[in-house]
Order: C-alpha cells, then sequence, then structure tokens
C-alpha cells in the first residue's frame, strides 16, 4: 500500500503483549524510546505489568520494565481499541496445534479479527508468531476483505526464554513483506533493535522459523537416541560425547541428553510435518524419540529398582532449566507414567507455581530415588545418599541409568 502511516499516540501496539514473547519485545522497544501499549486479555497479567511487575521470570527485563512504565514509554490494557492507536502493530499470539497434531491456521487471524474494528488505513501489521506457511497470505487476504488497507510483514521472534533482553538486540532480525514499502517500513521497526536485518520473501521466512525450531528439535533427538544407545550397553555417554566434541569444532554442537520440551519445538515440527503433506519421517522420528524419552527412563529404571516398593521423587517440573515455564514440560509425562508404577512419586520445583508441589526438603527426605527432570543448577550441589538419576550431567557423576 502507499498511503502514509496514520497519525498516531503510540509507536508500537502488541497484541499478545504481556506473555512471554510479547512483553520482552515490548520492554526492549520502550527501552529504545519507543512508545509501546501491550493488548492482552489476560486482566491479571495486565494489571501485573501496569504494577511494573513481571507476570513471569525472564532475567535482565524488570529494571528497563519499572522504567518504561515510571516514564509513561508502556502500558498493558484489555481494551481492544487500543490496537487502533499506533502506527505498528504486532502480533504474538501462539500458534498451537490440536489433538491430531494439526496446525490451527486460525490463530493468528482470529487474533486479529476480534480487534479489526479498531484497525485503520495506513497501519504496519506485523505477525511475530511462529506460523503456518501461508498464514500472512491469509491474514493479507482477511484484512483485503474487511476493506482495510494496511501494510504486512512476518519478522518471527528468534529469542529463547531467559536470553530475551539480550538476543532482541544481539540476534539478526528477519524480515519479510510482500511490497518494498511494507518492507522497508518492517525495516525501520527493527533497526531499532538490531542493525542486522535478513530481508526474505514472506513464505521463506515463514519455513525458515520452522526450519530453525525443527533443526533444534531433531539435533536433540539425535543425542537422546545416541544416550539410549549407550545407555543400553552400559556406557557413559557424556564421557563419549566429551571426546567426540573436545577441541573438534565440527562436533561442537552435539547437545547432552534430556527431554525436549517446551511450547515450541515439537509443535513447530509437527507444523512442518504438516506442511510437507505428512512425509517428514526425519520430523515424526525426532517426536516418537524426544516424546518417548520418559517412558524408555522408567522402562530403565524398572531394570534397577522394585518402584513398586520406592517413592521417586522428581526435581524440576518446568521444560528447561532455570525457567519457570512448566507448558509442555515432559516432567509432567515422566509423573503419570511414575505414578502408575511406584508407591508414590513427589514432585518439586523451585520456580514452577503448582499446588501439587512439595519443597525440596521434603522431597530428599521422604523419597527413595530421585530424578532430575529440570537441570536447574540447584540440584547439582545436592547434598544426598539417595540414587540420583541425572540424564543431563548436572552433577557430573555419570549420566547412566
Amino acid at each position: 500500500m502507499s498511503e502514509d502511516p496514520p497519525v498516531s499516540t503510540v509507536d508500537v501496539c502488541i497484541v499478545g503483549g504481556c506473555g512471554r514473547v510479547g512483553l520482552p519485545l515490548g520492554i526492549a522497544f520502550a527501552a529504545r524510546g519507543l512508545s509501546v501499549v501491550l493488548y492482552d486479555i489476560n486482566a491479571d497479567a495486565v494489571a501485573t505489568v501496569n504494577a511494573a511487575r513481571l507476570p513471569f521470570a525472564e532475567p535482565g527485563a524488570a529494571e528497563p520494565l519499572a522504567e518504561a512504565v515510571a516514564s509513561g514509554r508502556l502500558r498493558a490494557t484489555t481494551d481492544p481499541a487500543s490496537v487502533g492507536v499506533s502506527e505498528h502493530l504486532v502480533v504474538v499470539v501462539g500458534t498451537p496445534v490440536d489433538e491430531h497434531l494439526n496446525p490451527d491456521l486460525s490463530a493468528v487471524p482470529r487474533a486479529l479479527d476480534r480487534c479489526a474494528e479498531h484497525l485503520r488505513d495506513g497501519q504496519l501489521v506485523v505477525l511475530r508468531s511462529t506460523v503456518y506457511p501461508g498464514v500472512t497470505a491469509l491474514t493479507e487476504k482477511l484484512l483485503a476483505g474487511k476493506g482495510i488497507r494496511v501494510d504486512v510483514a512476518f519478522c518471527p521472534e528468534r529469542i529463547a526464554e531467559g536470553r530475551a533482553m539480550t538476543e532482541l538486540f544481539a540476534l539478526p532480525q528477519i524480515v519479510a513483506a510482500r511490497t518494498p514499502a511494507a518492507l522497508a517500513r518492517a525495516e525501520k521497526l527493527f533497526r531499532h533493535l538490531t542493525e542486522q536485518i535478513v530481508p526474505l520473501e514472506p513464505e521463506e521466512a515463514e519455513l525458515a522459523k520452522l526450519f530453525t525450531n525443527t533443526w533444534r528439535y531433531i539435533k536433540f533427538a539425535t543425542a537422546n537416541q545416541f544416550w539410549m544407545m549407550a545407555n543400553d550397553f552400559g556406557l557413559d555417554f557424556a564421557r563419549i560425547r566429551h571426546a567426540v566434541a573436545f577441541d573438534y569444532p565440527r562436533a561442537a554442537d552435539l547437545p547432552m541428553p534430556g527431554f525436549a520440551a517446551g511450547p515450541c519445538l515439537f509443535k513447530d515440527t509437527m507444523q512442518l510435518a504438516a506442511f510437507n503433506r505428512n512425509n517428514f519421517v526425519l520430523g515424526h522420528s525426532a517426536m516418537l524419540i524426544n516424546e518417548g524419552l520418559p517412558l524408555y527412563l522408567v522402562s530403565r529404571l524398572e531394570d534397577r529398582f522394585d518402584l513398586s516398593e520406592l517413592t521417586v521423587g522428581i526435581l524440576g517440573m518446568a521444560f528447561k532449566g532455570g525457567s519457570d515455564d512448566p507448558r509442555e514440560s515432559l516432567a509432567y509425562k515422566l509423573r503419570k507414567i511414575l505414578a502408575l508404577k511406584t508407591r508414590e512419586t513427589l514432585c518439586t520445583d523451585p520456580y514452577v507455581a503448582d499446588e501439587r508441589l512439595v519443597d525440596l526438603d521434603e522431597v530428599l527426605r521422604r523419597a527413595d530415588l530421585l530424578v532430575i527432570a529440570a537441570p536447574h543448577e540447584q540440584y547439582a550441589r545436592l547434598e544426598t545418599d539417595k540414587p540420583v538419576i541425572d540424564m543431563w550431567g548436572l552433577t557430573g557423576q555419570g549420566v547412566r541409568v
């Protein structure tokens, strides 16, 4: 489109702005001097942000959030009319797969449809959610069909939880749009965060993000399969991996084993599989390995222990170390399996809020066997005489089970 941007009261409105992707982005823009409004349907999160508090853990975000709120550069709201007061609208809503592992193509269009009556001609609409290829085009069609003349860009988020306030400024930004004008506007916006811009076509960028997450998921599956192989022969994968990677750059990215979980990697691998008409043997194999790891772990424990006579403690329920995020955590899958096998299963986590969890001291006192399910650094220094199952290599005592 060629119209001038609208006269706006704020620079950026972020839809889904109080979540783990939207809030760090809003804080980052505000830290660079832009005015930001966060639109979110979660009233509790909105109130928390407006009180200058984080609704979740994100290192390095608390201080700039407080500064941004105090200065008036950042505020949160549940009012959908807020999307109409900005020059740039950034959409970061979640894009789940359903119970059949099919992508939900309507998540982003549905979020925009809820507030479409407030959109104005001349705005730049940036999709930042990880989307199924073609959703950018679907969004363009949706908005054009409503007679809304806006520019649309796809600029996928690339941060890892716990590193957002570093990576938003350090990582290159992929920017994609259908027209040169939209591309230039998106590039100008994200140059507030980084000078490294990588331009692509929208469909290329959509695949680039799915490839990125799927590649990580497959790497984790490879490490987990290697670990199982070594483990089944009574060998310590940690020692083997050290030898493979030591001063050998071509193997430096071989991960340690562990639960490959969370809200992104598995889901985006399945989105990529659906895009390729479910002809993705490598991705489906990675799913079977990673999702099957809790069951493999329990089967190995059954070979060594009479679980029916034991109380087992699960240490860490977040989906990764140092996080308070339990979404799609395989620790909960492990808990379900062990609940059927053990005398009792106790779970603990220093960060996750869950009324079913108990204190670490109680787990250490009552459990006969301990399993590290999330590699929180606190567990590297456990003082216990109980057997500790540590597939992560966190304790430095080997990873054989």
